[in-house]
C-alpha cells in the first residue's frame, strides 16, 4: 500500500517534470505563475495575521476557510489549471483496489501550487484566531485536517464528474454548473463591496452558522480552544474528521464505479431533427460565406454548439459579461464603461484556438501549407467569434446605458468595446500560435499536466497586451472627456474604435499567420497531449 502511494506520487512528479522539460517557455511560465500565486497567498497570510485581535477576526477566518473549500470543490471543473492531480481513468487497467488508490491519489493531490496556496491561507486563518498553547496546538491539527478535507472534497466531486463533460446527458448540467459558478462569483464580489461600506460586523451571523460546517469547523475549533471551550473545539474537529471520512468513502465508491463500469462512449448518430437545430444545418449555415472562410466558421460554431467544454466556456463568459455591468448598474454604483466587460469576456474565447480542436487539429494542420492558408484559418475563426460577440457586446452596452440613463456616452463606450475586442482577437491569434496548450477530451481538467502555468501566462499576458494595444483609443477617450468642448466630439469614438479594432485584428491575424504555418509540428504536439 505504501508502495502504491509512493509510486503514484512519483508519477505525479514525473508528469509535472516532463511537462516542464518540453521548453524553456513552459518552465518560465510555470515559475512565473507559481511566484504570482504564492506571492498572493503570502499577502493573504500577512493580512490575516494582521487581523489578530480584531473583534471579527474569527468570522473572517471561518468564512475564508469555507470559501476556500468551495473553490476546491468547483473551480477545477470549469477553470484551467485548478489543479493537476492524476486522472483516475488513466489507471483503469491497473490491478489497484479503490481504497489504496484513494490514499495514493490523496497524497499526490497534495503536490502542486494549489495545495501550497491553500496551506498558506489556512495557516493565516488559524493564526488569526489562535491564542494560547491550546489554541496553537489545535491549530496544527485543524490546518492539516482542513487541507485534507479540501483536497478530498475536490477529488470526490471531480471523480464523480470525470465523464460529465464528455457525456451527452451531462452537457446541459455542465453548462448550468458553469452558469451557477459565474453568477455565484459575482454575488461574492458584490457582497465584498457591501462589506467594504458596512464593515465586517455583517459577517458574524453567517459565520456563526458556517463555523459548524466542515472544513470551516476546523478553524472554528481553533477559536473555541483559544476561548477555553474545549468541548466545543473537540466537537468541531470531530465534524471535520467525520466529513473527511465521509468524503473518502464516497470517493472510493465513486472511483470503484468509475473504473468498473462502461463509459457509454458509443453514441448514436444525431437524427435529422438534431442536425437541423445545429448552427451549420439551419439557416445560419446558408448565410455563411463560401470557401475556406465559411467552412472554418461553420466548424467553429459547431464546436460552440456541440462540444460540452466549449459550450460551458461560452455560457460562462456570456453570463459574466452581462452580470458585471448590469448588476453594478442596478446597484447604482456602476459605470457605463463596465459594459466593455462583455467584449473582454468573449474576446478570451479567441485564446488557444488550436487547443480547442484537441487531437483533431492534425486534420486542420494538413490543410495549412503556407502563411496564406494559416491566415485564412485564423480569419475564419475570428469571424465566427465576431458573429456572436459583436451583437452581444452591443446589446450589453445598450442595456447598461439604458439602466444608467447615460445615453450621450453610448457611442464612446461602443467604440471602446469594439477596439478592445479587436485587440483581444489580435493577441488571441498570436498567443494561440505562440503558447498553444492541450485541453483534454476526457475528464474534468481543462489543461494537460505541466501546462497550467503556460495557459495562465498565455491568457493573462494576452489580456495585458490587449489593454496596451487599446491605449491609443483609451487616451483619446480621456482627452476628449477632460478637454473643454470635447464632449461634442465623443461620437467620433464609435467609428474610430470600430476602425481601430478592425485594423488591429487584421494586423494580429497577419502577424500570427507566418508563425502558425512555420510551427505546425510544435503546435500539433502541444495541443494533442490530452
Amino acid at each position: 500500500m505504501t508502495d502504491v502511494t509512493a509510486t503514484v506520487v512519483r508519477l505525479k512528479l514525473s508528469l509535472l517534470r516532463n511537462g516542464l522539460r518540453q521548453s524553456g517557455g513552459r518552465r518560465a511560465a510555470f515559475v512565473a505563475s507559481a511566484v504570482v500565486a504564492l506571492l498572493f497567498a503570502a499577502l493573504q497570510l500577512l493580512g490575516l495575521v494582521l487581523l489578530r485581535g480584531h473583534a471579527h477576526a474569527d468570522a473572517v477566518a471561518v468564512l475564508g476557510a469555507a470559501v476556500l473549500a468551495l473553490g476546491w470543490a468547483f473551480m477545477p471543473l470549469f477553470f484551467p489549471g485548478g489543479d493537476e492531480t492524476l486522472d483516475p481513468t488513466r489507471l483503469v487497467m491497473l490491478p489497484l483496489r479503490p481504497r489504496s488508490l484513494v490514499r495514493a491519489l490523496l497524497a499526490a493531490s497534495l503536490i502542486g501550487i494549489g495545495p501550497v496556496f491553500s496551506l498558506l491561507l489556512l495557516v493565516g486563518c488559524a493564526v488569526a484566531v489562535a491564542h494560547g498553547a491550546a489554541g496553537y496546538g489545535v491549530a496544527v491539527v485543524a490546518v492539516a485536517l482542513a487541507l485534507l478535507v479540501c483536497v478530498a472534497l475536490a477529488r470526490a466531486v471531480a471523480t464523480a464528474n470525470v465523464r460529465l463533460l464528455s457525456s451527452r446527458k451531462g452537457r446541459d448540467l455542465a453548462v448550468l454548473s458553469g452558469l451557477v459558478i459565474a453568477v455565484g462569483a459575482q454575488l461574492v464580489n458584490f457582497g465584498a463591496q457591501s462589506l467594504g461600506s458596512a464593515g465586517l460586523g455583517r459577517l458574524a451571523p453567517v459565520a456563526d452558522v458556517v463555523r459548524w460546517l466542515p472544513p470551516a469547523s476546523a478553524i472554528g475549533a481553533v477559536h473555541s480552544a483559544s476561548e477555553g471551550s474545549y468541548g466545543t473545539a473537540a466537537l468541531q474537529l470531530g465534524l471535520s474528521l467525520a466529513a473527511l471520512a465521509l468524503l473518502v468513502g464516497v470517493w472510493a465508491r465513486t472511483l470503484d464505479r468509475l473504473m468498473t463500469s462502461p463509459d457509454g462512449s458509443t453514441l448514436q448518430a444525431p437524427d435529422a431533427a438534431t442536425r437541423s437545430r445545429s448552427p451549420e444545418g439551419g439557416g445560419l449555415g446558408r448565410l455563411l460565406p463560401g470557401g475556406r472562410t465559411g467552412t472554418v466558421m461553420a466548424r467553429s460554431l459547431r464546436y460552440v454548439w456541440r462540444d460540452p467544454k466549449t459550450k460551458a466556456a461560452w455560457v460562462t463568459s456570456l453570463a459574466i459579461g452581462l452580470i458585471v455591468p448590469v448588476f453594478n448598474a442596478l446597484q447604482g454604483t456602476g459605470s457605463i464603461y463596465f459594459a466593455c466587460f462583455a467584449a473582454g469576456m468573449l474576446g478570451i474565447q479567441m485564446y488557444n484556438q488550436f487547443g480547442q480542436d484537441t487531437s483533431a487539429f492534425w486534420m486542420v494542420a494538413t490543410t495549412i501549407s503556407s502563411a496564406r492558408d494559416a491566415y485564412a484559418e485564423l480569419r475564419g475563426r475570428a469571424l465566427a467569434l465576431l458573429l456572436i460577440t459583436l451583437p452581444y457586446a452591443t446589446l450589453v452596452t445598450v442595456l447598461t446605458t439604458a439602466l444608467l440613463g447615460d445615453w450621450p456616452r453610448l457611442p464612446e463606450v461602443l467604440g471602446l468595446s469594439f477596439a478592445l475586442l479587436g485587440a483581444m482577437l489580435a493577441t488571441g491569434a498570436w498567443t494561440s500560435a505562440r503558447f498553444p496548450y492541450s485541453i483534454p477530451q476526457e475528464g474534468h481538467k481543462n489543461v494537460a499536466p505541466g501546462q497550467a502555468g503556460l495557459a495562465w501566462i498565455a491568457i493573462f499576458g494576452g489580456m495585458v497586451s490587449a489593454a496596451l494595444l487599446c491605449s491609443p483609443v483609451i487616451a483619446l477617450t480621456i482627452a476628449l472627456n477632460v478637454s473643454a468642448g470635447g464632449d461634442e466630439w465623443t461620437w467620433l469614438l464609435l467609428p474610430v474604435g470600430a476602425g481601430y479594432g478592425a485594423a488591429i485584428t487584421w494586423t494580429g491575424l497577419r502577424a500570427a499567420a507566418p508563425r502558425t504555418a512555420a510551427h505546425l509540428p510544435e503546435i500539433l504536439t502541444a495541443v494533442s497531449r490530452g
